[in-house]
């Protein structure tokens, strides 16, 4: 019987990465997770607890290097792993830089070890690297970072396509939007404005609305995230970028009428744009994707989950303020 091919998912055991992860086991690979944990939870892979095609290292992505075991004989990295809040970026601009660009550096090079057996490697990007956008966003727009989070993801997509063109490492770019849905992050900074809603909700609390709610976002569920990035593992092609969102942006309004509650009103923050908005032309005409989610079966399918949040913070307009008090000090209007 012919060995099942391996496939690396970087920050696996976190919110899209354990989709990921998921998809590949359903399609007879074998698994190996590289996850510290700041992050992702064991619980997201519980389902594959007593699988012996998963196999994962609780290890920072900065401790490997070329030659590293792990990466033996591996036909696929998806790498997810890095620091995702934003406040604490303009805080801590060194570490975000260190995990996000030379935590992905630690992790081309232990690919590009790999060479003989791999087909490709697959860069997490962000939206944020586009700043405040035109919309719809294509691919080719400017980038301007508003922030070090945005600028640490922008610097680790160019490493990316450096190591593709000097080292001809077979490798593709996804620039996520607005990804929502079951597993995501439930600790930390202040974050995600779905999660911050379902605690609130489940206290019983207001939604704390940023602005008039009016702004919209390209939200995106996270099961057509995790089915985007496989395409763009199997895709012949190479050196490509895609975004990847719904193309279909929904105001924050739309979200407190699908969760049903009351409102308080926060103040706006500088350098949010007011709508994101991908253009996935390119990524539905390529890879041949597209979503199959809609807005309203997605935020049904976390609301059916909506326990999973009770141990995340519970936010109110006073505790934001104070979080994001270095956002409004540093950034523009």
């Amino acid at each position: 019987m012919a060995a099942k091919p391996i496939a690396i998912v970087t920050g696996g055991a976190g919110f899209i990465g354990s989709h990921v992860v998921d998809i590949f086991v359903e399609r007879g690979f074998r698994v190996h997770v590289i996850d510290n944990l700041t992050g992702g939870r064991e619980a997201n892979l519980a389902q594959h607890a007593n699988s012996a095609d998963v196999a994962i290292e609780r290890r920072d992505i900065r401790s490997y290097s070329s030659g590293d075991p792990f990466f033996r004989d591996v036909a696929y990295v998806v790498h997810f792993a890095g620091i995702g809040d934003l406040v604490p970026a303009i805080e801590h601009p060194t570490e975000y830089l260190s995990v996000n660009v030379q935590g992905t550096v630690c992790m081309l090079e232990c690919a590009r070890s790999s060479a003989a057996t791999l087909k490709k490697f697959v860069y997490a990007a962000s939206s944020t690297c586009y700043g405040l956008a035109d919309v719809p966003t294509t691919e080719d727009h400017p980038i301007r970072p508003e922030h070090p989070y945005g600028l640490s993801k922008n610097l680790g997509e160019q490493a990316c396509l450096h190591w593709h063109q000097v080292y001809r490492l077979p490798l593709n770019s996804i620039r996520i939007f607005n990804a929502y849905g079951t597993r995501s992050r439930t600790s930390g900074s202040y974050g995600a404005v779905l999660g911050v809603f379902l605690r609130q909700k489940l206290a019983g609390k207001p939604f704390t609305v940023v602005g008039d709610g009016t702004q919209k976002r390209d939200f995106i569920y996270v099961t057509d995230v995790a089915r985007g990035f496989v395409a763009a593992c199997e895709t012949q092609r190479s050196g490509r970028i895609w975004n990847l969102g719904a193309g279909n942006p929904q105001s924050v309004n739309r979200l407190v009428e699908l969760l049903g509650g009351d409102v308080v009103h926060i103040s706006k923050r500088p350098g949010e744009p007011d709508v994101t908005f991908a253009d996935i032309a390119r990524i539905k005409s390529e890879l041949g994707w597209q979503p199959e989610v809609s807005f309203e079966q997605g935020v049904a399918k976390v609301v059916e989950n909506i326990d999973y949040w009770r141990d995340a913070p519970l936010w109110d307009a006073k505790s934001i303020e104070a979080a994001t008090a270095s956002w409004f000090q540093y950034l523009r209007s």
